[in-house]
């Protein structure tokens, strides 16, 4: 089949863990090629910062999965076309990753759920794909007229069944979204195509259920379409009811996503006082702990305990302290007056304090978009991690990962991780693991 001028062949080495393998995706290959084909010129939110919002947030994340039924989560992603993948699905589980050697493709496939997530957001197209030319697949040509691009997809699930999504984007010689597929039980519930390349804009239908079984308009070419339908959607038809919850769940499985590499050069010093939003590099750490410190003791008390069994010597408290010029520092108190910095610490243990902040806290502490309109008791924060074994010791990874697969269970968060090699976390309790290795 060929789609932007590329001829899309079989991407047959990936397979999921421990044994299950990676499907290939003929029907999400249809549904965003069937998506992609209707263009006929190309071929191819609220903050939550206020302390009681976080430490409400932090208290219902104890609960578990279970006595919260319906909470909207990502369970495929799908690289139809994208970089390096070719009609490749990967299965996302509470707790998934991506292991493979340098240029199997574990970076992209996170860019790709990254990129998705900004759309939900409301994100413009450029916002999303700042190199949109480096997610053209490799070996793509372009058509007549010089129009290449590249199709990537989703599934969420939540209290309306499996939602898929399908997206094409022309990269060059203008980035534009030229088709979009929102579909649930075989249904489609929205679809755009490009009609006119003069304009910027698709011609949209989605489902209504009454009299006219199908509403026409156009959107802007540089948006989600899924994400603007609670705005263009009356509701008043069951139809119409139903693309909103669909749109709804996708959009709310989508936000609520948080990059995270911490830079241990960046987080060796002093920062100044201010919003204690976590940020992806994990640059501001001291501030954050001078917040979340006193804002959940519980919470507190279980990240001193996973600093303590992951780094070395004793273990008391990790708190900020005020240096009189309005920065803060982080450090370790070891007990009977004595600390350390955490400029002193090495890399690993950097990078294992802040992974572990992350994973304990919640969106009204790290730097996100959460659907506000959502009660925070029905979202699930998604922490993407690239290399995330980066610098740890076995010891270290060992005890990151039964903290991850904890919080992962109880439902208060959800971990896409990319990692060079996964044997040590195979068979382990709820962790997903894609062989992206030949």
């Amino acid at each position: 089949m060929e789609r932007f001028g590329l001829v899309v062949e079989a991407y047959g080495p990936v397979m999921a863990s421990p044994s299950t393998p990676a499907r290939p995706s003929p029907s999400s290959e249809a549904s965003a090629a069937s998506a992609a084909s209707e263009a006929s010129a190309a071929s191819a939110a609220s903050e939550a910062s206020a302390a009681s919002e976080a430490s409400a947030a932090s208290e219902a994340s104890e609960a578990p999965a279970a006595r919260l039924p319906g909470r909207p989560h990502l369970t495929e992603l799908r690289l139809s076309a994208f970089a390096g993948h070719r009609r490749a699905d990967f299965p996302l589980g509470p707790l998934t990753l991506f292991a493979g050697r340098s240029g199997s493709g574990k970076t992209s496939a996170l860019r790709a759920y990254a990129a998705l997530a900004r759309l939900g957001g409301g994100a413009a197209l450029g916002e999303a794909f700042p190199d949109a030319a480096a997610c053209v697949p490799d070996g793509a040509r372009p058509d007549g007229q010089r129009r290449r691009g590249f199709r990537i997809g989703c599934t969420a699930d939540g209290p309306e069944g499996p939602v898929r999504l399908d997206v094409a984007v022309q990269a060059e010689p203008q980035l534009r979204l030229v088709g979009e597929r929102l579909t649930a039980d075989g249904v489609v519930l929205l679809e755009t195509a490009l009609r006119d390349p003069a304009r910027r804009s698709v011609e949209a239908a989605w489902h209504t259920g009454g009299p006219s079984p199908m509403t026409r308009a156009s959107l802007p070419d540089d948006r989600l379409g899924t994400a603007l339908l609670p705005l263009r959607v009356a509701g008043r038809t069951r139809g119409q009811r139903r693309v909103l919850a669909a749109a709804e769940q996708m959009v709310v499985a989508l936000r609520s996503v948080f990059a995270c590499d911490p830079r241990p050069g960046r987080m060796r010093f002093p920062v100044p006082t201010g919003t204690g939003r976590l940020l992806g590099g994990c640059d501001n750490l001291a501030d954050v702990l001078w917040r979340t410190r006193a804002e959940c003791g519980r919470r507190h008390a279980q990240l001193v305990a996973a600093v303590r069994a992951g780094c070395t010597g004793p273990v008391v408290d990790v708190r900020a302290e005020p240096l009189g010029d309005g920065r803060v520092r982080a450090l370790l108190d070891r007990g009977h007056g004595t600390g350390t910095a955490l400029g002193r610490l090495g890399d690993g243990e950097l990078r294992y304090v802040a992974l572990a902040l992350v994973l304990l806290t919640g969106p009204g502490v790290l730097e996100v978009d959460p659907a506000g309109e959502v009660p925070a008791a029905l979202q699930t924060l998604t922490v993407l991690a690239d290399g995330l074994d980066r610098s740890l010791d076995p010891r270290q990874r060992d005890e990151l990962l039964r903290l991850a697969a904890r919080m992962c269970e109880r439902g208060h968060v959800r971990l896409v991780g990319a990692v060079s090699d996964a044997s040590w976390a195979i068979g382990a309790r709820g962790v997903t693991v894609v062989h992206l290795d030949p």
